[in-house]
Parts: structure tokens; sequence; C-alpha cells
């Protein structure tokens, strides 16, 4: 036992001192391309994403319902006067209130993410509105203070602490200087100084940020990272401004010296042009890439199609549909980020739920397949392609079995078909005297059934099975020479 504790000791001493000797980051881009992905991000591959805030209350169209029930002439400019009044008597903030979350429960939800394969957990810390999920020291419109009076972000990641799931936050704050800018176009609670600390600056988006509120939004961060050490923090597109790339710089150095310092990997999450290649984990809102990129990514999307927060009879997408977009975005070197809407007391609808647990299910079947897998040579073959990136959701042809993903794990080839198949399947990056070699041995993810195959000059040849192990996207485990 006691040899057992020395090496114990040995071993953390080893990595306290490689972490030391790690030369620490410089707010520099030169600096910053020295940063390396987490091997457990790339291990990973599925994450959950929460949008849960004030806007779940009115719960209206989708969470842009703060900005938008300050456009006039909008849908929910008009909802908003008729169901509560006109703005100037019944703004935005009336709804904090309202924002009880009676029926929170941070490990109810964990496990249930945890029963879904995700491996992290990313909430909103503070979305677009301004309203802080967490105690912060640089505002008093947050959610202990005001609302929920919770910490909902301290108590989600010690849930997820305490259950396995690496933590994760993400913040829009950079958003809130323009998104509530069309309360100053007409008489509303926007104009009241009194409550310029919340609703403020509300400017438009051609101005350029002011260095008090870039400063406030370094601030900000810096304050999550060392309240709740996640191990990734999220950003959405408008941290791309120009002016901000000083602090972008500043705000990636200090969070991967905490890193360092914590002998924890972490990433940044990114879209467009925020950062350079390899300097941050790149993301691509509701789509795929065409291809398998050189540094891993990530792809965030919603269980739900019309909003990102709560709306009732939201149209929610299939395990299936979602299953082979976790397949296709691992096979091409990507991480799946997909998020719920929970209702303003805290419940997750039981349809979000019975997707989240449907996934779970076609995981434990596959999941080998999945995590701590890398590309292959080659992501795929078949005849659907995916068009664009970014917001390409539903633009193209939807997956068949003909459709096939690739992954590897060491020595072992793992090929995925996007339905079930109807008949015999044929692989033709396997064929019989080419490049990927010899075939030995083809089994069915979650089946001890007998694999019917040949490989011959058009391919590798798999006979349909007499029963299959799930509904969705079928896994062969395939061993070569």
């Amino acid at each position: 036992m006691k040899n057992k504790i020395l090496l114990f000791v040995v071993a953390c001493l080893l990595a306290v001192m490689q972490a030391n000797a790690q030369e620490r980051y410089q707010a520099t881009w030169e600096s910053l391309k020295n940063y390396q992905c987490p091997e457990w991000f790339r291990d990973a591959k599925f994450g959950i994403f929460i949008h849960w805030g004030v806007y779940s209350v009115p719960a209206f169209e989708s969470e842009w319902y703060p900005r938008q029930m300050y456009q006039q002439g909008s849908a929910v400019f008009k909802h908003h006067v008729a169901t509560y009044g006109d703005q100037k008597k019944f703004g935005y903030k009336d709804f904090i209130p309202m924002f009880k979350a009676e029926k929170f429960n941070a490990n109810e939800w964990i496990s249930l993410f945890v029963k879904s394969g995700a491996k992290y957990v990313v909430p909103v810390a503070e979305h677009h509105d301004g309203f802080a999920m967490y105690k912060t020291a640089l505002s008093k419109w947050n959610a202990v203070e005001m609302g929920p009076k919770k910490d909902i972000i301290g108590e989600l990641a010690t849930a997820a602490k305490s259950q396995g799931m690496i933590f994760g936050l993400s913040s829009h704050r950079i958003e809130h200087w323009w998104f509530l800018q069309g309360g100053r176009k007409f008489e509303s609670d926007v104009m009241d100084p009194k409550f310029a600390d919340f609703y403020g600056p509300a400017r438009e988006q051609n101005e350029t940020m002011s260095p008090e509120f870039m400063n406030d939004w370094l601030l900000r961060c810096t304050e999550l990272i060392d309240k709740y050490q996640p191990q990734l923090f999220w950003f959405d597109w408008w941290i791309e401004q120009p002016a901000l790339e000083p602090y972008r710089k500043s705000l990636a150095s200090y969070y991967y010296n905490k890193g360092l310092e914590w002998n924890k990997g972490v990433a940044i999450n990114y879209k467009n042009i925020s950062f350079p290649d390899g300097t941050a984990v790149y993301d691509i809102e509701r789509g795929s890439s065409k291809a398998g990129k050189k540094y891993p990514w990530q792809t965030d999307t919603s269980i739900g199609k019309k909003s990102w927060g709560y709306i009732p009879g939201e149209e929610n997408k299939s395990p299936n549909e979602l299953i082979d977009e976790l397949v296709d975005i691992v096979s091409k070197n990507g991480n799946l980020l997909l998020n719920i809407g929970p209702r303003p007391d805290g419940t997750i609808t039981q349809e979000q739920q019975d997707v989240l647990l449907a996934i779970g299910k076609w995981l434990k079947i596959n999941g080998e397949g999945i995590y701590g897998t890398r590309p292959w040579e080659m992501f795929g073959e078949g005849p659907t392609q995916i068009e664009g990136e970014s917001f390409n959701e539903g633009t193209g042809k939807d997956f068949t079995e003909k459709d096939i993903r690739f992954t590897v794990k060491g020595d072992i080839l793992y090929a995925f078909t996007l339905d079930i198949p109807k008949e015999k399947i044929v692989i033709k990056n396997l064929a019989a005297n080419g490049k990927a070699g010899k075939v030995t041995n083809v089994e069915l993810l979650g089946s001890t059934e007998k694999i019917i195959w040949t490989q011959k000059p058009e391919g590798l040849v798999i006979q349909p099975s007499k029963s299959w192990p799930s509904e969705c996207a079928v896994g062969y485990k395939i061993t070569k020479q």
C-alpha cells in the first residue's frame, strides 16, 4: 500500500513539474499558436449545451425575445404589448421575478446528461440579455440576487464534477453591446436611467465598443474562470470584432495559463474568424463540415428546431437525425454540443428528455466506435453531400444506409451506416487489394450474431443482419491486417 501511495505522489509531482516547465502563454498570436486541444475534448465527442434564463419566462418565438420585444412592428413586439402591456410599464426586467427556478435540481439534470452519453456540459452563464446566471461582483442583475436566488452555474459545476462530467460554460456578454438598442427608439423602460446598468449600453452594431465595455467583458470572463474553473469556454460570433482583438488575446493567455496551473486541459470555442487556426477550437452553429478538418472542432446545435430556449410546442429533432449528425461530425474530427431549453421552473420537457435518453441508449451500444476515436484516412463515402457549414441544417437530403462514416481507434476501424441497411452494403474504400489492407474480421456492435461478409474488388460486402441492435445508425467493428 505504501508503494502505491509513493507512486501516486511521485506521479503528481511529475505532473506539476511538467506543467511548471511548460512555457506560459503570452497575449500574442505567436505564443497562442503553441496551444494544443486537450485530449479529453478529442475523446469526449458529445456534450450538452443549456440555454436557460429570464427569456424562458415569456417563452415566445425564441430566446431572442428580449431583443425582439423592443423591435417595433415585430411579432414579438405585438405579442408583448397584447399580453403584458406597453414596454414602458412592463419591460424585460419585469420578467425577472417570474423566473423562479423553483423545481431546478442540478444533480437530476446532470444525471440525465450522463444517461444521454454526454461527457461534458456547457450552461450559458450569461446570454445576450445581460442577466448573469451566477453571482457576479460586477452586476446586481444576477440569479443569486434576483429571480431564482440561486447560483445556477455554481450548482451545475458542483453536480457535474461530482458525477464525472467535464464542466464548461458560455458567455454571450459581448452581444449585449447592441442587443437592446431597439428600446432606445421609442418610449420604453430601456430609456429609464434607473435601469441603465441592466439594459445598457444598447448601442448600434456598427458602433465600436467602448474600452469600458470591453474591459467589463474581460473582467466578467476572468471572474467566471476563477470562480468555476471551467475546462471549456464557449463564445458566440460577435467576439470577432477588430476592437476586441487585444482583449481576446489577453483572455486566451489568461485562461490557458490557468489550465496549466490547474493541470487540466482547457478549450475555447469560437466562431468565424475570432481566433487563428489552431489557437482555439472552431465551432460551427447548426451545421457540419463538408470534409474532415485538421484541427479538432465542434458543431453546436439544439434539439429544438425553432428556439434555443424553451418555448411551448417546440418542434424537436428525432434521435435518428441527431445520431446521424453525431456520427458524421465525429468522422470529420469534430464534437457535437447539443442544446436543451428548460422551462422557467427548472424542469426539462419530457420530449427533450426522451431524445437525450434515446441517444444514450444508442451510445451504450455503439460508443466504442465514437468515444476516444480519431479520424481515419477518409471520413466516409456515400451519395449524400453536405453543402456549406454554418446554418446548413435541413438544406440537404437525409442520410441513407449507403452513407458510411469511419472512425478509428488504434488498429480497429469502425464503419457506420447512417440508416438501417435494407440489403447488403458495399464499403468501396475497403476493396480487396486496396490501400486499406486485408480485412480479417467484421463484427456488428451490440450483437453476437456472426456477420457474413466478403472482401471483393468492388469493396467490403456485408450482408444484412437478422436483427439490428438499434433503430438508428449501424456500427461495424472491422479488424484489418
